[in-house]
């Protein structure tokens, strides 16, 4: 009877750590929202309060299916603030739909295939003495530097934004929050 009841308090326990971790995973909020690390890239940033603009640019660029998909992808995401920073009417103007073809081009720019969290990219920087270039679904190039545990990444135009929030772990990759809109040459 007593060894029942300890192999059922460890049990009980490791549910209980268990479920914990699975807590302290979600616990990850991005514009005021959770990340759930079960769902997709599409699903966890349509809740985010600060990529809305980002969401209605997938959408219209019809890139929603592809973050839907099994990836692994990771996503440097520019929030409202850095699509507000680009020049007047930027941002209307990217969202007409003859513009598609430009837009799923900025976009794209903006993800590089792989799950490639904080550690990977702070070693890619290491071994690549002090940068790391970063190949774009969209064919350009993206490069990564970092100044202590900070990480910047850099533009084919030399526009540096800086990661706010890292290491968002998704169902089909990763996100890494940027606070500017990389735009390619």
């Amino acid at each position: 009877m007593q060894r029942n009841l300890h192999r059922f308090a460890s049990i009980t326990l490791a549910v209980a750590m268990a479920a914990g971790a699975v807590s302290a995973i979600a616990q990850v909020t991005v514009g005021g929202a959770k990340m759930y690390p079960t769902k997709d890239i599409i699903d966890n940033a349509v809740n985010s309060k600060d990529h809305t603009t980002l969401v209605a640019a997938v959408k219209a660029a019809g890139l929603v299916d592809t973050l839907k998909g099994p990836g692994p992808f990771t996503v440097f995401a520019p929030t409202n603030k850095a699509f507000a920073a680009l020049p007047a009417g930027t941002v209307d103007t990217l969202l007409k739909p003859e513009s598609k073809e430009k837009l799923t081009t900025i976009l794209t720019y903006h993800v590089v295939a792989g799950n490639m969290d904080s550690k990977m990219l702070m070693k890619a920087i290491k071994d690549g003495k002090g940068t790391a270039s970063l190949k774009t679904v969209s064919g350009g190039t993206l490069t990564a530097k970092s100044s202590g545990k900070k990480v910047m990444i850099t533009d084919e135009n030399g526009s540096t934004a800086n990661v706010t929030i890292a290491d968002v772990k998704q169902s089909n990759g990763v996100i890494h929050v940027v606070d500017k809109v990389l735009l390619p040459k």
